[in-house]
């Protein structure tokens, strides 16, 4: 492996993986993450489409893509060698003389594929650079200081779990909890009372399955944590009180995109006001605004996409992996657009409202799902919910939810109905959903965002 190479990791959170990663950089080379539950055909679409050099995984993953054509050397951490060394035999087995490579700021270090909620997955083309500029969102809106014990939830396989729940934090000089097993409340709860973990950050889903288990659970176990941090997708608010009740914290909530970083945030190293539901205040040192389609800032109060200006911050993201075209289309004049949609308070607080394909236009009104979603898991029988626009004669689009019910709850006219009128008496007249349909579950991307997309082609197919 040589510098510009690519060597790719299918690995949960062990020492073989990070030792891995490491030695990729060291040597000029470029890392690319995947996630140990995708199937055969994501797995062969990266490595292909990545041309890597290298994958590093164990015997049941290499498993998935046997019978593949597969033109990678494949190096087996649980499983000995053509020479019949096990992996830390094969690693002692080389000098310790090493030089690392010289590499540029602006070099390629990671090509990180975004989850697919539509079309093939693209690859992120990230610079070293990175480690830089994600140092702001770790020290102010993560909060670390010297001497916390951090733990971040999110599989390296992602580019939170990978950047900032690892790397960034060890760059850092903290020790770091990594825990490479099954999500069980139980289980995190013991690690951070046994690890005395004072920072934590983990997903919406994780959080919303501790509300879940009840504060009883949570009563038994000595918690440490002075900061809590959510990211992945908008926490809901009911959550975020839950937490504030029981540990005394609230939870503060982040946005990012993989080719932008951490750019919005509630920022643990201030008093600052928590808004439920809010993604927070713009990062310092970003030029971040709310385009319409044209790239024009849009009024304060409506939707636009969250947009970063490419002139005002040089940032780390060096383009789409082979894809001039699909790294044009995400640009509008200076401005780079996440395809996240948001609307701004009186008080600077940006509010999701959805993905650009997600927004419903219904009797002339832009409803982003978001809110309706947040507004619908307030209601005890619901678990999970997705909003997507229906297609209607009269207004354009109908909002239609998909619920999922918690045990003890039995899907019912009535009870559609209670949900409808619930969500009615808290949002404006235009916002709540004319339709509800209950499901066993919601269709999700592997890191577990919600495929919107897939409801509304469902939808389609039994309009039409």
């Amino acid at each position: 492996v040589k510098k510009g190479d690519r060597v790719a990791g299918l690995l949960g959170k062990e020492m073989e993986l990070l030792v891995t990663v490491l030695a990729t950089w060291k040597v000029g080379a470029v890392y690319v993450p995947l996630f140990t539950a995708f199937g055969p055909e994501a797995i062969m679409h990266r490595l292909n489409d990545a041309g890597c050099k290298v994958l590093l995984t164990k015997k049941e993953h290499a498993e998935k893509i046997s019978g593949q054509e597969v033109s990678c050397q494949v190096l087996l951490t649980d499983e000995p060698n053509k020479q019949g060394l096990k992996f830390w035999e094969f690693v002692q087995s080389f000098s310790a003389e090493h030089e690392t490579e010289s590499t540029n700021v602006m070099d390629p270090a990671v090509i990180q594929y975004t989850s697919g909620s539509t079309g093939m997955p693209k690859g992120a083309v990230w610079a070293h650079k990175i480690l830089i500029d994600v140092w702001p969102y770790m020290k102010y809106a993560i909060g670390l200081e010297s001497d916390d014990i951090f733990m971040g939830g999110a599989d390296p396989g992602w580019a939170y779990g990978l950047m900032n729940c690892t790397f960034c934090a060890l760059n850092f000089g903290i020790p770091i909890v990594a825990y490479n097993g099954k999500f069980d409340v139980e289980k995190v709860y013991q690690l951070l009372e046994d690890y005395q973990v004072t920072n934590f950050t983990y997903a919406p889903t994780a959080y919303r399955m501790m509300l879940s288990a009840g504060p009883e659970l949570l009563k038994k176990y000595d918690i440490k944590v002075k900061k809590f941090s959510s990211a992945g997708e908008p926490l809901n608010a009911e959550v975020i009180r839950f937490f504030e009740e029981n540990l005394g914290r609230k939870i503060y909530d982040h946005y990012g995109a993989t080719e932008t970083g951490m750019i919005v945030n509630n920022y643990n190293v201030t008093d600052m006001e928590i808004k439920p539901g809010s993604m927070g205040l713009p990062m310092p040192g970003y030029e971040i605004a709310l385009i319409d389609e044209e790239g024009n800032p849009v009024k304060r109060g409506e939707i636009g996409q969250i947009a970063l200006d490419r002139e005002a911050f040089h940032h780390f993201f060096l383009g789409y992996w082979q894809d001039e075209e699909k790294t044009r289309e995400k640009m509008i004049g200076k401005w780079f657009g996440t395809g996240d949609l948001a609307s701004e308070d009186e008080d600077g607080y940006f509010w999701f409202q959805g993905r650009v394909d997600d927004i419903i236009l219904s009797a002339g009104y832009r409803i982003g799902p978001f809110e309706v979603e947040s507004s619908l898991i307030e209601h005890p029988a619901v678990a999970e919910a997705a909003v997507v626009g229906k297609p209607d004669e009269s207004k354009g689009e109908i909002v239609k939810a998909f619920v999922v019910l918690n045990s003890g709850y039995s899907p019912s006219d009535e009870l559609a109905q209670e949900l409808i009128q619930f969500v009615r008496s808290r949002l404006s007249k235009h916002q709540y959903p004319r339709e509800i349909e209950f499901a066993d579950e919601l269709p999700k991307t592997p890191s577990g965002k919600i495929q919107r997309f897939k409801l509304k082609q469902n939808i389609q197919n039994s309009v039409y």
